[in-house]
C-alpha cells in the first residue's frame, strides 16, 4: 500500500516538475516580444504592417507549440525569410519558449457578422 502511494506521489511530482520546466515566462516573453517582435507583429500579436498576410502574419491566437515549431524552423534554416531567419537565430530556446508563451496567451474574441 505504501509503495503504491509513493509511486503515485512520484508520478504527480514528476508531472508537475515537467510542466513547470516547459512553461514559458510571460514577463520575459513580453519583454522579448516588445524588443524583438513588436515592430512587425505588434506587442498584441496584431501585425503592424501588411495585415494578416503570409508576409507579416498576426500571431494572436496561435498555439504555443505552433509558434515554437515555426521559430525553431526559421532558426534552423528549414524556413527561409530574410528577417525572420535572422531574428530567430538571435533567440535561444528559452527566448523562443517565452515569446511563444506570451503570444499564445493573448485572448481574442470572434464576432460573426450581423445579417
Amino acid at each position: 500500500m505504501k509503495t503504491n502511494f509513493a509511486n503515485i506521489l512520484l508520478i504527480i511530482c514528476l508531472t508537475l516538475i515537467s510542466n513547470i520546466s516547459y512553461s514559458g515566462d510571460l514577463i520575459e516573453g513580453k519583454a522579448i516580444a516588445a524588443k524583438t517582435c513588436a515592430t512587425c507583429h505588434g506587442l498584441d500579436g496584431q501585425a503592424t504592417s501588411g495585415g494578416n498576410s503570409a508576409i507579416t502574419p498576426n500571431l494572436t491566437g496561435q498555439q504555443k507549440e505552433y509558434l515554437i515549431a515555426k521559430l525553431k524552423d526559421y532558426k534552423a534554416g528549414k524556413l527561409q525569410d530574410g528577417i525572420m531567419t535572422i531574428v530567430a537565430q538571435m533567440l535561444n530556446d528559452d527566448d523562443i519558449e517565452n515569446v511563444s508563451e506570451w503570444y499564445s496567451k493573448i485572448k481574442i474574441s470572434i464576432e460573426l457578422p450581423v445579417e
